[in-house]
């Protein structure tokens, strides 16, 4: 695991409940080996409360603006059932560590 990640394992907790996040896992480079801090951004896996969608909207680029401050450097953060492709998500699959779990 990237230590970056592991080092503000805190601030995501707290990012995690403020915004209304369930689930939060990383994926991709981050998680192994092939993590570049010069180039590579985070990617990450996120599953929210049940909300309205204007609530859903505000704490999803919400969150997105504060990991990408929290980290200084591009983030994706991707809902699972936005996922269509079967390859894709069998890579994520591959590589997915779970951060925070309401």
């Amino acid at each position: 695991m990237n230590t970056e990640i592991e080092s503000k394992r805190k601030e995501l907790a707290s990012l995690c409940v403020q915004y209304r996040v369930r689930r939060l896992e990383i994926f991709g480079s981050a998680t192994g080996d092939a993590f570049d801090p010069d180039r590579s951004d985070l990617d990450f896996l996120v599953e929210f409360e049940a909300m309205l969608p204007s609530e859903h909207a505000h704490c999803y680029f919400s969150l997105l603006e504060a990991l990408e401050a929290l980290f200084s450097r591009p983030v994706d953060l991707v809902e699972i059932p936005a996922i269509q492709n079967p390859y894709f998500l069998a890579d994520i699959e591959s590589t997915r560590v779970t951060l925070y779990a309401a």
